[in-house]
């Protein structure tokens, strides 16, 4: 294989699939579990963490779109489609996940002596290497007219499938990643195209938000007329750390991991109470 980065292979994974845990499943307690993964990976309690997971109708904001001068319209509107909505604890702005998109973690230990584009660099190797079977036309560079736009946007012919965050808690990181597998990369770019209108309208501001193209953005099976399903791209991820570790153990939080978590899920809890107070 080529393009393989150094993190990508370590002697051992642990591998986590929350995949299939249903509507009732949060984002909230998705950033909870990576935090509690980086404490335990960077204390060298766990090997390298691999984690997948999906979240039903779900739009999670960064914390420059709870500044939006009409936030509690562009809320409301999100909520009347039907979406639920949080304030993410890594960097990056508003991102759609529903049942269509897979969000992969790969946690990382040694972020203090690792430098942050390794981290996102690894996450653009893998997800190439994912796929290199069906193309060799993954590209990282940012995508200025989807939303959550960044240095690493994945796109195909200069359309976007996919856009990688970075959170760093101790002395490990978590890189995570969306990818929209299914369904049109279009409309969930449109529904996020109007949150920006009616949250924004012509207000000025200090933040710069982005303007939304909806062309500029599809799911892989509309970029590879595949059909792909959430499930298939789930075992090619299974495969694929096995190709590159050889040892994959799949373990549960346990322990101070739980501990770990629990604290940092109502942390989340109290942020986003803050971030979106007065707006409910």
């Amino acid at each position: 294989m080529k393009n393989i980065h150094p993190l990508l292979q370590p002697q051992k994974y642990r591998f986590m699939d929350q995949s299939n845990l249903g509507p009732s499943f949060s984002a909230l307690q998705s950033f909870a579990i990576d935090d509690a993964l980086s404490m335990s990976v960077g204390e060298g309690m766990s090997p390298t963490a691999a984690r997948l997971w999906v979240h039903h109708n779900t739009v999670v904001l960064g914390i420059p779109d709870a500044r939006l001068p009409y936030i509690k319209d562009g809320i409301d509107y999100l909520k009347t489609e039907g979406y639920r909505v949080i304030v993410r604890n890594s960097g990056g702005l508003a991102v759609v996940l529903d049942e269509g998109v897979l969000n992969l973690s790969f946690i990382f230990p040694d972020s203090k002596e690792v430098n942050i584009h390794d981290g996102y660099e690894a996450m653009v190797s893998f997800t190439q290497l994912l796929f290199e079977d069906l193309t060799d036309q993954i590209e990282a560079y940012e995508i200025t007219r989807s939303y959550c736009p960044g240095t690493y946007d994945l796109s195909i012919g200069g359309q976007k499938f996919a856009g990688i965050s970075q959170r760093r808690v101790k002395n490990g990181s978590a890189v995570q990643i969306y990818l929209d597998v299914t369904g049109s990369g279009a409309e969930r770019a449109r529904l996020l195209k109007q949150f920006y209108e009616i949250g924004k309208r012509e207000e000025e501001t200090r933040f710069t938000y982005p303007v939304i193209d909806p062309k500029v953005m599809a799911s892989l099976n509309e970029l590879l007329d595949t059909r792909l399903s959430v499930s298939d791209v789930r075992d090619r991820i299974l495969k694929k750390i096995y190709e590159l570790s050889g040892e994959v153990t799949v373990d549960p939080l346990e322990g101070q991991e739980i501990e770990w978590f629990n604290k940092r899920l109502e942390q989340m809890i109290q942020r986003n109470e803050k971030a979106l107070e007065n707006l409910t």
